[in-house]
């Protein structure tokens, strides 16, 4: 049964992503994706797709490895804000409150179970459109780029968990996120769940590291306009230079058509597109997926690309090794 608290998430707003090749994923973000930079302060640029309402959508940070850093969730409205700030504290997850950033003010910060970076808030700043960058249309956040892959908005996320039975149950029951799909192991627990904030499918998910490792990052994905859009970028990434992994092809799960691809820093970038499909009913069933069912691979039979259960950010010891492994069709 759906409560009020099940809403008291809007949508993510923005992803801090590490890379230990900044020049290389900035050229990926801004040329290939037709990100704007909106700011560039320390060692990070702030960019932004071109319908997002808000500042940015991307901090991308030079780093020593790569990954994600904290992840930004606003709120629904104030008192939305101060009962999810007050269910994160009980659990002793919470990091404290802090001081405005680009384009957000004060945000509490915390952490999932399995040590992902958070930040949630409600005060926000409504991107203003230059001169170079005024849309033709006064409903639309900022001029259409016509260029590259043309990334509209942020769509979702995808945690790698040591334990996605907790990290679920933080989203389910501490956040009240509402849980769509979910695939259920064959000796007990779960080795991916979905969570909805609002009526788009799905907005964050975690999936199970076989390396058992904790705080890990499976991919951050972009929304496109349609299906064609996604086929044209894979032809576009093909030109470029760009390692496709996975796609373009459609999930079975939520019915999402996908293409992954490895921006330059190694991280794992999805374009998804689910065309009208929406959660429209608030007392919506969680769609249960046993091993067997999922064994069978996704909508129309591909099976999915081994190195989609072993290839996460940071690396860890060997990665190349249990990459390539795993395309021969070996676990190490």
């Amino acid at each position: 049964m759906a409560e009020r608290e099940n809403f008291d998430l809007a949508h993510i707003s923005a992803v801090e992503i590490l890379t230990p090749k900044f020049e290389e994923s900035l050229w990926f973000f801004k040329d290939l994706l037709a990100m704007r930079e909106v700011a560039r302060i320390g060692d990070s640029a702030y960019l932004r797709c071109w319908d997002e309402y808000e500042t940015y959508s991307i901090k991308l940070t030079a780093s020593d490895t790569n990954g994600v850093g904290r992840t930004m969730l606003r709120a629904t409205s104030p008192e939305a804000l101060k009962r999810r700030v007050a269910a994160i504290q009980d659990t002793g997850l919470g990091k404290g409150w802090k001081d405005p950033e680009v384009g957000i003010g004060e945000y509490y910060e915390f952490e999932d179970p399995d040590e992902h970076l958070f930040g949630i808030y409600y005060d926000t700043e409504l991107y203003q459109a230059d001169e170079q960058d005024r849309p033709a249309l006064k409903n639309q956040a900022a001029r259409y780029p016509g260029r590259g892959v043309n990334a509209r908005r942020l769509d979702h996320i995808n945690y790698l968990a040591s334990d996605v039975n907790v990290t679920g149950d933080f989203w389910d029951q501490v956040m009240k996120a509402r849980e769509t799909e979910q695939v259920e192991l064959d000796a007990g627990g779960y080795a991916a769940r979905w969570f909805r904030f609002a009526q788009k499918s799905y907005d964050v998910v975690y999936s199970d590291d076989w390396t058992g490792e904790r705080g890990r990052f499976h991919h951050l994905a972009f929304a496109t306009d349609t299906r064609e859009d996604i086929l044209k970028a894979a032809d576009f990434f093909l030109e470029e230079g760009v390692y496709i992994e996975y796609g373009p092809y459609k999930h079975a799960i939520n019915q999402t058509f996908f293409l992954y691809v490895w921006e330059p820093g190694g991280n794992r970038i999805e374009f998804a597109n689910a065309g009208a499909r929406l959660i429209l009913n608030p007392d919506q069933p969680v769609v249960n997926w046993s091993e067997t069912e999922r064994a069978k691979g996704q909508a129309w039979g591909m099976k999915t690309v081994p190195t989609f259960h072993t290839h996460g950010t940071p690396y860890v010891e060997n990665q190349e090794e249990i990459d390539r492994a795993a395309l021969e069709g070996r676990r190490l």
